[in-house]
């Protein structure tokens, strides 16, 4: 590690160069990153945050949450089960919004819920959702921005039904689209306008999906004693979004390619720097130095580098996330900034390999023949 500080502080500004490479390209990574795992949530927060295990659609419906149509008989089904507890049906629907007046047009993703049951989302500001009070509905804060106030009244484009926003909730949203939570009550009005063409309740007695809190044993059991339903996780609802694949599989793409692009210009640029000095590590070795000490100083070369350059671009992330609009999905949890770090580390210890190899086969003689 000594020969290896002494090269990098003779040759400052080879060095200089190659961390400024490696500087930009951790940067670009972490950055792609944080922005594919907030893309990821904005499609689908409203289902990761539900606090269920498995969701139970149709069987098929290609695990799509809209596509899916279970029964009420579905649904006593699955509590006898589990238990009525650990089960609760809510349904999804893509619409369009407007405020009383006409103006300020928002597209919305409806989910009906029971308020009282555990799938319920926070309400943070206004009042909490219930099942007994008509005409109330609670959105998603990002609507707030587009005038959708506390108090307001608005109507959905396809049943004229109108409703009075009672509260916000945070972070729930589907498909990119902000969520807004109803009542059994108010979606079978809704659900009686567009196809009786008014406004008398009717019993749902059909549901999108049900959430289920449930063990791998118990959803094996669901499979076996529900007909006509598979029986999904979250992660498998969320991953079947329309587009959700493609857009993360785009962005996961860009990141594998950066790794790989990182690892390629380490391995040139010490690959080449080793040859240069092979007469050098010849001498060395001529005069009883380790060839296991010499590795360690290349290997200790490209970490320096790779954790000195991901040391300033963690610090260039968190102050660019602190200056990023609140509109832009960006999102890089702890878990998810360890495993990027960790790779691109790895990623480097690969590009040192064909460096590690070529010291390793140096020749004395011929080393120091070549220099003479």
């Amino acid at each position: 590690m000594y020969l290896a500080l002494r090269e990098m502080r003779h040759a400052k500004t080879r060095y200089a160069l190659i961390i400024t490479i490696m500087l930009l390209v951790s940067f670009l990574v972490l950055f792609v990153t944080g922005l594919a795992r907030g893309l990821a949530y904005a499609n689908g927060s409203a289902i990761e945050n539900m606090e269920a295990d498995y969701m139970i659609l149709q069987d098929d419906a290609d695990h799509r949450l809209m596509r899916s149509e279970l029964s009420a008989e579905q649904l006593g089904a699955a509590e006898a089960v589990l238990g009525k507890e650990h089960v609760s049906a809510f349904n999804l629907k893509m619409t369009t919004l407007s405020q009383e007046n006409g103006q300020g047009k928002a597209d919305v993703a409806l989910i009906a819920i029971d308020p009282d049951s555990w799938i319920s989302p926070a309400v943070t500001q206004g009042k909490t959702l219930t099942g007994d009070i008509e005409g109330a509905i609670v959105v998603d804060r990002k609507l707030a921005k587009e005038g959708y106030t506390i108090g307001k009244v608005v109507v959905d484009h396809a049943s004229g039904t109108s409703w009075t926003i009672s509260g916000y909730v945070d972070d729930q949203s589907f498909s990119h689209t902000p969520a807004v939570f109803l009542n059994p009550l108010e979606w079978s009005k809704m659900q009686a306008k567009m196809t009786l063409g008014s406004d008398v309740r009717t019993d749902i007695g059909q549901y999108n999906a049900f959430a289920v809190l449930a063990s791998e044993n118990e959803a094996d059991q669901l499979r076996t004693k529900v007909e006509g339903v598979e029986v999904i996780s979250k992660s498998e609802a969320v991953s079947a979004i329309p587009g959700y694949k493609e857009e993360q599989g785009s962005l996961m793409m860009m990141i594998v390619f950066l790794f790989v692009i990182s690892a390629f210009v380490l391995a040139v640029f010490f690959y080449v720097v080793t040859i240069q000095k092979s007469g050098q590590f010849g001498v060395l070795k001529a005069i009883g130095t380790k060839t296991a000490y010499l590795v360690a100083g290349v290997v200790g070369q490209v970490l320096m580098l790779s954790v000195g350059s991901l040391t300033v671009s963690l610090l260039l992330i968190w102050a660019a996330e602190a200056v990023l609009p609140n509109s832009l999905p960006f999102q890089l949890e702890s878990g998810t900034l360890a495993l990027v770090c960790s790779s691109f580390v790895a990623m480097s210890l690969a590009g040192s390999l064909l460096s590690v190899y070529q010291v390793a086969k140096t020749d004395a003689l011929e080393a120091i023949g070549r220099t003479t």
